[in-house]
């Protein structure tokens, strides 16, 4: 439980009125909300998690909140990202973050950190709030924020999404379990599809997001009973809630300081194996194409509902995961048959990962950098971004 002299701390007429619903909850009560008033929240990201979560943490009248993000607002954010408007697309989201909070609660002190969050800035940034969120989409940035929770000795409340699947727990709070306990070693990169790859059911992220900010909320009323301990699973597609028990790993190393968790998270690595992938950029392909010469074949790995938003000509269509387990290598074989082979997908990471594969097996390719996404930036404006 946090420990602000509360007796500094004084509730206004509008406050009673704003939050008389906290008030009469034996729960909360005066002290509570004085808590919830003297508290300060610190959301990493300002995205699917954090949007929801930054809502109703200034809805409910905490006093200080710390947002740290160094996007901006895109179109394709809106499907999820609740705090974020038409009129924000273009701006940096803590910006608009920030008009959104404000609007909700004009009391609440909103401390802007418009960085990408790294081992060099995380302890200072991270000091001088009371309860850390982890509200990011990346492994490398979990673990920063996890180490640096522990040898601040912050509580760490957090939440991921993917798909119609997300979870949550509390990390580092009372003797707990940290995030190392559930996952000792990230996964090797590319494993784990992003958002981006393997999308993610809008309304997903305001359950996952909600729950983070309850989380948070008892944590700073000084609940006995949190998520700490218990992680959290929620199937949207089943409409069910499973629960599995996390203890600390004795045999886990100390964590002593901070790292670089982009070698940690083996990317430096992958950047490596994929320098070895030739590549070419869409400008090039562009001019491949225009010569109209049929010595060469465009795969394309993405999934089949991604080729449907959107294609370049003449690509075909060889789903990535058909080429891991191995069902269409001989397809490909086929397909190349003494042509050039060119891959890509949406970003160019599942179609380097891809063609990875294929080396092994005998076939040698280039890789499109950027993928349709920058086709369609580049070459093709007509052709829908997602």
């Amino acid at each position: 439980m946090l420990n602000p002299n509360l007796d500094e701390i004084e509730l206004s007429k509008d406050d009673y009125e704003r939050y008389s619903r906290h008030i009469i909850l034996p729960e909360v009560g005066v002290k509570g909300q004085k808590l919830l008033k003297a508290a300060s929240v610190l959301c990493i990201g300002t995205g699917g998690l954090g949007s929801p979560l930054l809502l109703y943490l200034a809805a409910a009248g905490i006093g200080r909140i710390g947002i740290v993000d160094f996007d901006i607002v895109d179109s394709s954010n809106l499907q999820r990202q609740i705090i974020h408007g038409i009129s924000w697309v273009g701006k940096p989201k803590i910006q608009s973050a920030k008009s959104r909070i404000l609007e909700i609660n004009p009391a609440c002190q909103v401390d802007l950190y418009e960085t990408r969050i790294s081992s060099e800035n995380a302890l200072e940034i991270m000091a001088p709030y009371d309860v850390i969120v982890d509200g990011t989409d990346n492994f490398p940035t979990r673990y920063l924020t996890n180490d640096a929770c522990v040898l601040l000795d912050k509580p760490n409340v957090y939440g991921s999404i993917l798909r119609f699947e997300g979870q949550a727990t509390v990390f580092n709070y009372q003797g707990g379990p940290n995030y190392r306990d559930l996952f000792p070693e990230p996964p090797p990169p590319g494993m784990v599809p992003s958002c981006a790859e393997g999308g993610v059911l809008g309304v997903l992220c305001g359950i996952i997001g909600t729950i983070q900010a309850t989380e948070t909320i008892k944590i700073i009323l000084g609940a006995t009973t949190t998520l700490s301990g218990r992680l959290l699973l929620y199937n949207a597609m089943e409409m069910k809630f499973r629960e599995l028990k996390l203890r600390p790993n004795p045999a886990r190393p100390v964590i002593e300081k901070l790292i670089d968790y982009e070698q940690f998270c083996g990317i430096p690595q992958a950047n490596t194996t994929e320098m070895t992938i030739p590549e070419m950029t869409v400008q090039e392909l562009k001019q491949l194409m225009d010569k109209r010469e049929e010595n060469f074949v465009l795969l394309d790995v993405r999934n089949p509902n991604e080729y449907e938003i959107a294609k370049i000509p003449n690509s075909v269509l060889v789903p990535l995961p058909d080429i891991e387990d191995g069902s269409a290598i001989d397809k490909v074989k086929q397909l190349v048959n003494g042509h050039s082979l060119i891959v890509h997908c949406k970003l160019g990471g599942r179609s380097a990962k891809a063609l990875a594969i294929l080396k092994e097996a005998g076939i040698e390719g280039t890789n499109v950098k950027g993928g349709i996404a920058a086709w369609s930036q580049e070459i093709d404006n007509t052709i829908p971004q997602y």
